[in-house]
């Protein structure tokens, strides 16, 4: 399964088997963390980590993301942690988003962490399966990118974002308001990053290679654009 196509099937896994993974699959998943893509200019790294070492962690294992306090790096971290939750769901692990979990050390770059694991939860079977927005809600069009984009998981999933399709542009703004705006650590701004790697796989899979990413993240509402 492609990771373009692991959009379409994935979900957020909270039970996990007590089954521990061996040194090659952890090796295998940290060679696949250490080359994944990020966006220019932009350099945050990661750990993978056992549960036992965090506070709230709802997997047996987790990566956690360390970058500056800037609202860029949020975003660059949802994008590129997102590819790595698409490339664990299609290797046949469970992953989930855990916003609020934390080392139980303290480190101050520390920004958000991705619990991984084995499970037998199933992947969903299609689209019909996840509880989104109608992409009228959240598009100007209804094309393919769209309905990769509408999947992308959120913050207490709120999907705070409006999709709007120019000519070679796709913009992603997140306008965020009501509880949104009071969940720590800017959430939605990962989010926006999230959405930002399904629209990329999308463009990608209808044969549009993005060219250039553009950032706006001024605190309140904030903007991506993928150019192709």
């Amino acid at each position: 399964m492609t990771l373009y196509e692991t959009i379409f099937a994935r979900r957020s896994v909270r039970r996990y088997d007590k089954t521990p993974l061996d040194e090659a699959e952890l090796s295998g998943i940290k060679t696949y963390l250490d080359g994944v893509k990020q966006l220019p200019g932009q350099s945050a790294r990661f750990e993978i980590v056992d549960s036992d070492k965090l506070k709230g962690g709802l997997a047996p294992y987790a990566i956690l993301a360390f970058a500056d306090d800037g609202d860029a790096a949020r975003v660059n971290i949802g994008y590129a942690l997102q590819g790595v939750d698409l490339y664990l769901q299609s290797a046949g692990y469970g992953s989930v988003w855990c916003g609020m979990a934390k080392p139980k050390e303290p480190q101050s770059d520390y920004r958000i962490l991705l619990g991984f694991g084995k499970t037998s939860v199933p992947l969903r079977k299609g689209e019909e399966e996840f509880k989104r927005s109608k992409i009228a809600n959240v598009s100007n069009e209804d094309n393919d990118v769209a309905r990769a984009a509408r999947l992308a998981p959120s913050a207490v999933n709120l999907q705070p974002w409006k999709l709007t399709f120019t000519d070679g542009n796709v913009t992603v703004r997140s306008s965020v308001r009501g509880i949104g705006r009071a969940l720590p650590g800017r959430l939605y701004l990962f989010d926006l990053g999230i959405i930002l790697k399904h629209v990329e796989l999308a463009l990608e899979h209808s044969g549009k290679q993005p060219v250039e990413f553009k950032l706006d993240c001024n605190g309140k509402d904030s903007m991506v654009q993928a150019r192709y």
